[in-house]
């Protein structure tokens, strides 16, 4: 027996050939199969993409470098030789030697560590904090939005580097404080951007949907509309990497980052720079080169990030 024969079984449109097409089950499962497809494809997107795969191959060669190069670093890091100090770059010491006879190459591997393990937790924390901060500016408005507003825009009216200065310096530099300290900074930048992607969002249908069916402030926060502002949030944390890496390395160099003789770019340009009236460029050189490399990285995996998601 067919439908339109069946009196139990209402007509299907011919439209909705089908049956399950029609249907609002249906109709999601259909619209989840399309989200899939074009992340899939931007996926496919981004790793042809050729600036991510050089920015991704140097970014992995720091990671390495972060979490094996005392294995394979070619001296030890903090091993002094008062013999061989300030030696030009050789077959024996391709970077050369700093003022204390330190292999400038096996610092600049194992200066990657530090540096690679603050940036991206204070940014994670950053963002973390940032997000649930912009979706309740967002999506709550009123007197909430307002003072939270008002204090973001005290606490940015300085540059980022001078608040993390000031923060470090009343309460000490450590590996935990810069962590902090960072990621509160760059919170307040991330939860301005989040609201506003936000207040894109939450006067649409599918908001007024949740809120007719009970859902909750959280549940329409961070299970409805948190989703939809994925793209910005991803492109924020990645900009704000790159700039945690130039704080990280700007406070090292002023002497409240990581502390020598621990190998650090930071602090190694600050020590090395007095030498280059000396001629002793690649005591300084070579570290710039590895800050300066990591943060093209990043930035080219960011932008690359971006120009999928905008297409």
């Amino acid at each position: 027996m067919t439908a339109g024969t069946d009196p139990r079984v209402p007509p299907v449109a011919a439209g909705d050939a089908g049956g399950a097409e029609g249907s609002p089950a249906g109709a999601a499962g259909a619209l989840d199969v399309s989200v899939k497809q074009v992340r899939r494809e931007q996926l496919h997107q981004l790793v042809r993409s050729k600036p991510f795969l050089v920015g991704a191959l140097i970014l992995l060669w720091w990671i390495v470098c972060a979490i094996f190069g005392t294995s394979f670093a070619p001296y030890s890091a903090t091993a002094a030789n008062i013999v061989s100090t300030q030696l030009a770059p050789s077959a024996a010491h391709w970077f050369g030697t700093n003022d204390v006879g330190e292999d400038v190459l096996s610092r600049v591997i194992v200066g990657a560590r530090d540096i690679l393990e603050i940036a991206p937790l204070a940014t994670l924390f950053g963002t973390v904090v940032g997000t649930t901060i912009g979706l309740a500016q967002g999506y709550l408005r009123g007197a909430f939005d307002m003072i939270v507003g008002r204090i973001v825009d005290a606490a940015l009216s300085l540059p980022t580097v001078i608040v993390a200065f000031l923060f470090v310096v009343a309460v000490g530099p450590s590996t935990f404080t810069l962590i902090m300290v960072i990621g509160f900074v760059f919170s307040l930048i991330i939860a301005r951007t989040v609201r506003t992607a936000v207040l894109g969002e939450r006067d649409l249908d599918y908001i007024a949907a949740a809120r007719l069916r009970g859902e909750s402030v959280l549940h329409v926060m961070f299970v409805e509309i948190l989703p939809n502002v994925l793209g910005p949030i991803i492109v924020e944390f990645t900009v704000r990497l790159g700039y945690a890496i130039f704080t990280i390395a700007t406070l090292s160099f002023l002497g409240f980052g990581v502390q020598l003789p621990t190998p650090d770019w930071g602090a190694d340009i600050a020590v090395n720079s007095n030498y280059l009236a000396a001629g002793y460029w690649w005591e300084t050189l070579f570290p710039a080169l590895a800050i300066a490399s990591l943060v093209i990285a990043i930035n080219l995996i960011g932008d690359s990030i971006e120009a999928v998601l905008v297409q």
